[in-house]
């Protein structure tokens, strides 16, 4: 065989040969900022009915929030929490406390209080900005913080403090003692930017945490994601955003810096109403919104979605699946809904559930069936589903394995936990714990998570899958489906189910079951999957994040 020449460089040759005065360019969060003044120009953030001002004022707030936290002795390293409502306040706090080399830790409010202490303590916080309506929570468990910590006061404009805490100042009045001109240095893009806590399904919250490097990358793929598709499901710099998912989750989901980066209206609500949520989407012609299936039923549930005009939303749904009936509801007025994946350990985002053009011109159900999908892989994230044995399923839409990713804003572990994080990633890739399968187009689905298949006779149920069906028939408010434990079988299906309305017609246990039983003569899912039981009931547990508390509700009906 002839030899074959090599052309090029030695492999292991470096860029060595760089002039000398070169910048060598840091992925941190202050080169996001590079854009926002031109591309902002003449758009505003606003809070509710509270405040607004434009990119200048907010650009200007970094520095002096940044200096007024350095006269607390805030520098490289020291960690500064936030309990607050989705704000203004809460974006300052996303760009300045990190720019200066400090973590921020977003402190899940929904957390009980002894949950909230254990996240303080573990993420050992240095300064708390606090929120008034939640120093009573502070107060109760002051005395149990080991750190000497400083609280900041958060409020709104009342002049009552609402505790017997000393706190150190106000947020308004660090931005006297800092000053705008805060120089915000160059340092190692691999510093630790952010923590917050999972919610914790087990044992104590985990904390997760993201460097400045994995957060700017996660920012140019999200709006590389959201910007490659032409007829729908796109993010650009005409929109006007608000988030109706909380800041402290997984920065809300990372698009509060996309939006700043590309300079958007930005409008954040506050606490969640749904009657104030509508109100602000009409008044301030939101376009663009993300949220938990839970909250966009509640908006969609309320009288005054009837009344405005929701033809110009675009909403992606991500921290469960989005159920068809849902989707439905949304499309018939006219909202862009669609599905996103990600989880709390990838930053979050990791796959997309948009259409091209031509899958625009299907009709409303197949569309549904698609937007409802957990989507395909976004720029940079390697995904594969896969067996118990590690390799790849076949790509049939019914084979089953276990979601594995790779991507750059991939958390590398949990704070103080190596052994946790060292679970987390097996074999190179990070495990997601979601089943799943793949069709021939790539489209993945979300089939159940793993601890959440109701395992019955030797059959895996997926609940998503009861879900789904059961959403679909008239007079469905919200649904859930568990498994609750047999003598014979293992497991039965329960499906728990609140009705849209206080009498809905034609709906009752008998009904659902029938409906479930055509559904399995027509192949979709197993007989098995049928339930023996259906209730009614008034309201289905929730997370602190508004997801389906599924671990709750196996608690509380287990012994039916």
């Amino acid at each position: 065989m002839a030899r074959i020449r090599k052309l090029g460089r030695n492999m292991d040759q470096h860029l060595d040969d760089s002039a000398p005065n070169a910048y060598d360019y840091p992925l941190i969060i202050r080169q996001l900022l590079h854009t926002t003044p031109i591309l902002g120009r003449g758009n505003e953030i606003v809070y509710g009915d509270l405040h607004r001002y434009d990119y200048p004022a907010f650009l200007e707030r970094l520095g002096s929030l940044a200096g007024g936290l350095a006269s607390l002795g805030v520098g490289p390293g020291s960690t500064v929490a936030v309990m607050d409502w989705d704000s203004h306040r809460y974006l300052e706090c996303f760009f300045a406390v990190p720019m200066m080399g400090a973590v921020l830790h977003t402190i899940n409010i929904r957390l009980a209080p002894d949950q909230i202490l254990y996240t303080i303590n573990h993420a050992d916080d240095d300064v708390i900005l606090v929120h008034d309506d939640f120093a009573p929570i502070l107060e109760q468990i002051r005395d149990r913080i080991e750190r000497d910590v400083q609280i900041v006061r958060i409020t709104d404009g009342s002049t009552e403090w609402p505790s017997d805490l000393d706190f150190e100042t106000d947020f308004e009045s660090l931005f006297n003692a800092g000053d705008s001109g805060f120089a915000f240095e160059d340092f190692d893009e691999s510093t630790r930017a952010t923590t917050f806590y999972t919610t914790g399904t087990s044992g104590s919250p985990k904390g997760v945490y993201f460097s400045h490097r994995q957060l700017v990358l996660h920012t140019l793929g999200f709006m590389s994601a959201l910007a490659w598709n032409g007829g729908h499901a796109r993010f650009h710099r005409d929109d006007v955003y608000m988030p109706i998912t909380p800041m402290f989750h997984v920065h809300g989901w990372g698009v509060p810096y996309v939006a700043t980066t590309m300079g958007v209206k930005q409008v954040y609500p506050g606490r969640y109403d749904p009657e104030t949520l509508l109100r602000l989407i009409d008044r301030e012609h939101v376009t663009f919104s993300h949220c938990v299936p839970t909250i966009l039923h509640m908006l969609l549930s309320h009288t005054a979605a009837e009344e405005i005009d929701l033809s110009n939303w675009k909403v992606v749904i991500g921290g469960s699946a989005l159920p068809r009936g849902l989707a439905r509801r949304a499309l018939d007025l006219g909202i862009d809904v669609f599905s996103a994946y990600g989880m709390s350990e990838t930053c979050p985002l990791l796959t997309v559930a948009q259409l091209e053009a031509g899958r625009l011109a299907l009709d409303d159900d197949d569309q549904i069936e698609l937007r409802c999908k957990t989507g395909r892989p976004t720029p940079l994230v390697e995904i594969r589903v896969v067996d118990e044995d590690g390799r790849a399923i076949p790509h049939d839409g019914s084979t089953t394995g276990e979601i594995v990713t790779r991507a750059p804003w991939l958390t590398t572990g949990y704070h103080k936990e190596p052994e946790l994080g060292a679970d987390l990633w097996r074999d190179g890739y990070l495990h997601t714990g979601d089943i799943a399968n793949v069709d021939e187009n790539g489209f993945i689905q979300i089939t159940d998570r793993l601890k959440d298949v109701i395992k019955s006779g030797g059959e895996w149920i997926s609940s998503i899958e009861l879900e789904d069906l059961v959403s679909q028939l008239d007079g469905v408010g919200e649904v859930a489906a568990i498994g609750v434990p047999h003598e014979k079988w293992g497991e039965r299906p329960l499906v728990l189910i609140v009705p849209a309305g206080p009498e809905p017609e034609n709906l009752w246990p008998e009904k659902v079951r029938a409906h479930l039983r055509n559904c399995a003569d027509r192949g979709e899912i197993s007989k098995w999957a049928v339930p023996d039981d259906v209730l009614f009931v008034d309201a289905i547990d929730k997370t602190s994040v508004g997801k389906i508390d599924k671990k709750a509700l196996r608690e509380k009906y287990a012994q039916r």
